[in-house]
C-alpha cells in the first residue's frame, strides 16, 4: 500500500510540473496569448497603412489629380498662368518700415488723454 501511495504522489508531482512549468504549461499558454494579441494589433495597424498606400497607388495610376497634388506639395510646382506668393515671417523683435508694430510705436495712443502743447506767445 505504501508503494501505491508513493507512486500516486510521484505521479501527482510529475503532472503538476507539466501543468505549471514544462512545455505546454499554463504560463506558456498565457505568454503565447499575449503574443497573439500583440501581433493582432500590429497586423491591424499594418492593414490600415497598406490600405492607405493602396489607395494612393491607385490614385496615382488612374488620374492626374493625385500626381498634381504631390507635385504641388512636395516639389513646389505651379500651373501655367498661376502666380506664386510666398509669405516670410519676420524674426521676432525686428521691425520693418510699414509694419503695424513700427506704426504703433510712432503714433500716439488714441485712447489716452493728451494735453495740448503750449503755444509760444508774445514775450513782455
Amino acid at each position: 500500500m505504501r508503494w501505491l501511495l508513493a507512486g500516486l504522489v510521484l505521479l501527482l508531482v510529475v503532472l503538476q510540473y507539466r501543468l505549471w512549468i514544462a512545455e505546454g504549461s499554463l504560463a506558456e499558454y498565457s505568454r503565447l496569448e499575449r503574443q497573439i494579441d500583440e501581433q493582432t494589433r500590429i497586423n491591424q495597424e499594418l492593414e490600415v497603412r497598406n490600405a492607405a498606400l493602396e489607395r494612393e497607388v491607385l490614385d496615382l495610376q488612374t488620374g492626374n489629380k493625385g500626381l498634381e497634388q504631390r507635385a504641388r506639395e512636395q516639389l513646389g510646382l505651379i500651373r501655367d498662368g498661376e502666380t506664386f506668393f510666398q509669405f516670410v515671417d519676420a524674426p521676432a523683435g525686428e521691425l520693418t518700415p510699414g509694419s503695424a508694430a513700427s506704426q504703433a510705436a510712432t503714433l500716439p495712443d488714441s485712447g489716452s488723454e493728451t494735453t495740448p502743447s503750449p503755444t509760444p506767445g508774445p514775450t513782455p
